[in-house]
């Protein structure tokens, strides 16, 4: 007869996420999930996989709880604009904020694992094509309601704050001088106006 778990995956994968978000991939043994986690390195690795598996569903858990917020904000109803202007700020304010360092897990990931790991990479890729795709399809529906000039492209304008939400979030990571996430915030929304 099998044995009914003694914890909570869900539970146990929020936490894991938490300190994969703290400390990245590499500086995470799994001598550190298990005492972070209070679960046995079997228990982990019957539940989860490896250490590996283990941080690809909690980065699909990150994306899954972070993502739909991005586009449930940029479909409202009613004028698209305020919506991308509040968006860029809040990611600038998101990003000056960030006293732990700890950043943007999907930036994380793309930063530390992407370039060698092809399944980090496809997450990494999904949730930005999402980004992109939740942009462009607000700035599609902004032009059509004359808040953009017909000659704006929705999509390269999607791009372009694609990027600069990733570099603010680069940003957030260092003790950089928050004048320039200022000043980039202040320019990007200057597009809009």
């Amino acid at each position: 007869m099998a044995r009914t778990k003694e914890f909570d995956p869900d539970a146990v994968l929020q936490r894991a996420l938490e300190l994969f978000w703290e400390r990245g991939y590499e500086a995470t043994s799994m001598a550190d999930l298990v005492a972070h986690l209070g679960v046995a390195r079997a228990s982990l690795y019957a539940t989860f996989g490896g250490k590996r598996e283990l941080y690809l569903k909690a980065l699909e858990r990150y994306v899954q709880l972070t993502d739909p917020q991005i586009a449930e904000a940029l479909s409202r109803p009613g004028p698209v604009l305020p919506a991308v202007r509040e968006l860029i700020e809040r990611f600038a304010e998101e990003s000056g904020r960030d006293r732990p360092r700890r950043g943007c897990l999907v930036v994380n990931t793309a930063v530390e694992l992407a370039a060698h790991d092809a399944d980090a990479a496809r997450l990494v890729e999904a949730s930005w094509s999402f980004l992109e795709a939740s942009l462009t399809s607000a700035l599609t529906r902004a032009r059509a309601q004359g808040e953009l000039p017909p000659g704006k492209d929705p999509r390269a304008l999607a791009r372009l704050l694609l990027v600069l939400f990733q570099g603010m979030r680069v940003l957030g990571r260092a003790p950089a001088d928050d004048g320039r996430l200022r000043g980039a915030t202040r320019e990007a929304i200057a597009l809009f106006d």
